[in-house]
């Protein structure tokens, strides 16, 4: 319904929920329990806290670069709402809120930008791959596995994740290829921030919108507002279950904006005006939902303050636990990407061994 109704080349976008928190689509609302509902901005929610201290413990020298998640909560918690637990997750490395939903424990997301990969070792059950530091290869990962499921004759679907700069890359346009012509069951989120890292949405690709390459691969398209919790769960549900019943593929362009940096070493004040930014902030995806949620008599301003001193003394407690962890032993740096070290690893390996004994570390 949502992607034939939004068709990315005619300019729509799909919207039900406007920056007053207001239904202004009725007749477009998914179906999402009160429960559920709460539980999401309470993700969202928790996603903002985190950020918040984490800036402040890498501003005191006690964590190494993070990214920030500012503003793109929404896009992140109402796509992974949208799939079940036993669905693979190929994230980049900004999908904070939909980590957390899905079910990743606070302790591993601070110990991976604590600098201990050890973080990205998540719970057998929680289905969520590493961080992929190469910009677009989750979204290969994402198509092997969904390809995976289907040889396995299993119905579960892989949704990945990627900036608008990584659609540039030649790695978004293999695994979209692949996953349109063996007809996999994936899902293609592209979180739309407007900037990779400082380069403009505009300098990077010449497409009016990035939802209407879809249409090029042979696959459905469609592009919702970002910051909108509602649009984006609707169009990601109806995209899980085209997969999950053998439709294949789509792709979702979540339209939005970091409000914050790209990682904590870069000055957005260098390539972008406050103007702009301001502009953005009232469309906050937080406070847009709190408005809906309080209209609905579901929150309060009460609940809110209680919830953000209690989620901000759990990241404090944790983070300590994290700071206590100890150091990384150094096989850990060498014995992980091969089965066996090579010559050229063990050799790297054994020099800084050496090293470390000279400085007595």
């Amino acid at each position: 319904m949502y992607f034939k109704s939004f068709n990315p080349l005619d300019g729509e976008q799909l919207q039900i929920m406007n920056e007053h928190g207001e239904i202004i689509r009725d007749d477009l609302m998914p179906d999402i329990s009160d429960e559920d509902l709460i539980e999401m901005y309470k993700t969202m929610l928790f996603s903002r806290v985190i950020d918040t201290k984490t800036l402040q413990y890498q501003r005191q020298g006690r964590m190494l670069t993070y990214a920030p998640n500012l503003g793109q909560e929404a896009t992140q918690v109402g796509t992974i709402a949208a799939t079940r637990s036993t669905d693979w997750m190929a994230s980049a490395f900004r999908e904070l809120g939909a980590w957390l939903y899905r079910g990743a424990p606070l302790y591993n997301i601070l110990l991976y930008w604590y600098g201990n990969e050890w973080g990205m070792h998540m719970p057998e059950d929680v289905k969520i791959l590493p961080v992929s530091v190469p910009i677009a290869s989750q979204l290969q990962h994402a198509a092997g596995l969904a390809y995976a499921s289907v040889l396995k004759g299993e119905d579960d679907i892989a949704i990945g994740y990627v900036g608008d700069g990584g659609t540039s890359q030649g790695d978004f346009h293999e695994a979209l290829n692949f996953a349109a012509v063996m007809n996999t069951p994936n899902v293609f989120i592209v979180q739309n921030n407007q900037y990779a890292i400082s380069t403009k949405r505009s300098q990077q690709t010449n497409a009016a919108t990035i939802a209407q390459k879809a249409i090029a691969y042979g696959m459905p398209g469609i592009q919702v507002d970002g910051n909108d919790i509602f649009a984006v769960y609707a169009a990601t549900e109806e995209a899980v279950k085209r997969a999950r019943s053998g439709g294949g593929p789509s792709l979702i362009e979540c339209y939005t904006y970091r409000l914050g940096a790209h990682t904590t070493a870069d000055d957005p004040t260098k390539y972008r005006d406050n103007e702009e930014v301001e502009q953005w902030k009232k469309k906050d995806p937080i406070d847009r939902l709190k408005k809906h949620l309080i209209m609905k008599n579901l929150w309060t301003e009460e609940k809110d303050l209680e919830q953000i001193e209690n989620y901000g003394q759990y990241v404090k407690s944790t983070f300590e636990k994290v700071e206590n962890s100890g150091l990384v032993p150094l096989e850990d740096v060498f014995d992980y990407h091969y089965e066996k070290r090579t010559p050229e690893l063990e050799r790297q390996y054994q020099e800084r061994k050496a090293y470390n004994s000279s400085i007595g570390s």
